[in-house]
């Protein structure tokens, strides 16, 4: 018998049979990794496997290829900071759908899970959050090796004037720089390099960018998956509460 216990947070609970769940939960030390809980769907436990939770979790299995199952002790609900708030169940769809979809199961990413903890600590928190959030995805692109260079113009190595970002080398370009080519680059608003105003229109078009990275370079690496619509919720969000 193979067995470990974590603390992890709850990202995706799933019915399985007659009153089970399969649940997926992102540790620190065993990454993003699912298993069975019995009786998941009961009255008594379901109510406590909430996405956002974060719950003392022992996993068992015969061997370690198998799918295995979860015993747990509730730790800490989030359930009272999206409760009622759009922009924070939004935020919190979109960061567990993200680390679903792009994550290699049982496999740990350590500095992303203690990121993710802190950001999923601020739900609630409207005035820092979506700032906070586009911060863990640029954490997010650099964790899985698709890193955005945004200090110095790719093409003229000017650290002045950086408005654009490559689509293809992920580096930051000049207007000068980037000459007829223009058209065809992304955008390079100052909040994407921690400068300027954190407004929530800045945030979005921000948002657009690191979404392209997400969608045309992390998300193809992870199987035939669509780019999650719990991200275009959150991006809407962000923007009402603009």
């Amino acid at each position: 018998m193979i067995e470990w216990r974590e603390e992890g947070a709850l990202l995706r609970v799933r019915r399985h049979g007659e009153g089970s769940a399969i649940v997926e939960v992102f540790t620190r030390g065993h990454g993003l990794h699912a298993g069975v809980v019995r009786g998941g769907g009961s009255r008594r436990i379901a109510p406590l496997l909430q996405p956002g939770a974060q719950l003392d979790l022992t996993w068992k299995a015969r061997l370690g290829e198998h799918l295995g199952n979860f015993t747990f002790e509730p730790l800490r609900s989030r359930a009272a900071q999206v409760m009622g708030d759009r922009l924070a169940l939004s935020g919190l769809n979109a960061v567990a759908a993200l680390l679903v979809t792009v994550l290699p199961e049982r496999d740990p990413h350590a500095p992303l899970y203690d990121r993710t903890m802190a950001l999923l600590d601020l739900l609630g928190e409207s005035e820092v959050w979506p700032l906070a959030y586009l911060h863990w995805e640029l954490a997010l692109l650099e964790e899985m090796g698709f890193a955005l260079d945004l200090g110095r113009c790719a093409v003229t190595g000017a650290t002045e004037g950086l408005e654009l970002v490559s689509p293809r080398s992920g580096r930051a370009v000049s207007r000068a720089g980037a000459g007829e080519w223009a058209s065809k680059l992304l955008p390079l608003p100052p909040v994407l390099r921690g400068e300027g105003d954190a407004g929530a229109a800045d945030i979005v078009v921000a948002l657009r960018t690191t979404g392209w990275f997400i969608e045309h370079r992390l998300v193809p690496g992870s199987g035939d998956r669509p780019l999650p619509p719990a991200r275009g919720r959150l991006i809407e969000a962000i923007e009402r509460a603009g």
